[in-house]
């Protein structure tokens, strides 16, 4: 199966503020290009872009949990 990886150590967010929804949900369609959420480094925020494409996408991180560079973020199928 597909996985989508984190390119950098930091803090994984699934969306760019508490107040909005997830860039994509469990569940939902992706395709390459598609922002799947942020890495939060020293205050820098990097988008976090699928290399993959796939009708459904599972999160392996949850929202808020530090990661180490190349850690599964979501898998594909």
């Amino acid at each position: 199966m597909p996985s989508i990886h984190s390119p950098l150590p930091g803090t994984f967010y699934r969306s760019s503020a508490p107040d909005k929804p997830p860039f994509k949900a469990d569940g939902d369609m992706v395709a390459v290009g598609d922002v799947i959420g942020l890495i939060e480094v020293m205050k820098s925020f990097h988008e976090v872009k699928s290399e993959v494409a796939g009708a459904s996408i599972a999160f392996v991180t949850d929202n808020e949990e530090p990661v180490m560079a190349g850690a599964v973020l979501a898998e594909v199928s």
